[in-house]
């Protein structure tokens, strides 16, 4: 029988080195909201982005989780939380507080927790922000030296700023993402110009639910859905436009789909990529688990910020490590 839970919620501010900017605008700081659910011993803590793109803030999401309180000191579990609450930030923040907390009732690693391997360190993205050819190739030209890039795109002169990011670093393997900012009349010269530059993956180059003429247009690179998935529900209307999916808690509801998610897009033949927004560690923990499956892995959010958490993850190089258990799991 679930013990009830006390909750404790919080909305966090954390500056951005710089500016992060996509093509739907740019912002200097992270705002997260973070649940905290105790049974009195132990405690799990859980991170997540309101997401305006569908129609989050953080006053929706806080409202979302509050509302769980009667159930949770009711001893709400973490396989009912699926259908009390629907996909998003909000029932991520609480989905990964109970993983952590289940961890840390039983004393054991949540991988084992999950039935799943051992993590080990995994090679991250770096993401380049939408910005002049000029400042993105600086950019580039200063990130070089990793392994993996993710070149933000989705405005007026994408041909010039691929090219550049392309002689600033002419050893990274690249990936693109145009978040929905690519339109049928630019979208084939924008793949030519991605192909040029060698690029591996394309991320959501057309809006959600106005990306048909992907189905009816030659793919030079291998198309990522990013804003198009949310959870097992969405990959359907994927099939013969995406070859891939990048799937993020936020969007997914937590680990727990996100799991689910990953297992029926490979059943459907999608390659697996793992996202993140931008946000603390305490975001990025749970999806190192999920990401040991995946072929792409963009988790580098805690690389954006002026600072972390104290006992964030440990970032060499390209590569990011599993938490310590004082961060999650």
């Amino acid at each position: 029988m679930s013990l009830p839970l006390t909750l404790a919620l919080a909305a966090e501010r954390w500056p951005i080195a710089g500016s992060f900017a996509i093509s739907r605008g740019s912002k200097t700081e992270a705002v997260v909201v973070v649940a905290e659910l105790s049974d009195g011993q132990a405690r799990g803590r859980g991170e997540c982005v309101p997401y305006a793109r569908y129609g989050e803030s953080i006053e929706s999401v806080m409202t979302q989780i509050n509302a769980m309180r009667p159930q949770l000191e009711a001893g709400l579990d973490r396989s009912a939380l699926q259908t009390a609450m629907p996909p998003g930030a909000a029932r991520n923040a609480l989905d990964c507080a109970l993983w952590d907390l289940e961890a840390k009732r039983r004393g054991r690693p949540v991988h084992e927790v999950a039935g799943l391997p051992a993590p080990h360190a995994l090679t991250t993205a770096y993401t380049i922000s939408l910005a002049a050819p000029a400042v993105m190739a600086k950019a580039a030209e200063a990130a070089a030296s990793r392994e993996l890039l993710k070149v933000k795109l989705g405005a007026e002169g994408d041909v010039a700023r691929i090219a550049a990011v392309r002689v600033a670093a002419p050893n990274a393997v690249l990936i693109v993402d145009a978040n929905e900012g690519w339109n049928e009349n630019n979208l084939a010269a924008n793949f030519a110009a991605c192909a040029d530059a060698g690029v591996v993956l394309v991320e959501q180059p057309l809006p959600e639910r106005n990306d048909q003429a992907l189905a009816q247009t030659q793919r030079p690179i291998p198309v990522c859905a990013d804003e198009s998935v949310h959870d097992r529900s969405s990959l359907a209307a994927l099939v013969g436009k995406y070859d891939a999916v990048n799937i993020k808690l936020d969007k997914a509801g937590g680990l727990t789909e996100a799991l689910a998610v990953a297992a029926e897009a490979q059943r459907q033949n999608f390659t697996i990529m793992v996202g993140c927004m931008v946000a603390t560690s305490l975001a990025m923990a749970p999806a190192i688990l999920l990401a040991q499956q995946a072929r792409f892995v963009d988790l580098d959010g805690p690389l954006l910020l002026s600072k972390d958490r104290a006992d964030g993850l440990r970032y060499v190089d390209s590569l990011v490590y599993p938490p310590s258990p004082s961060l999650w799991g």
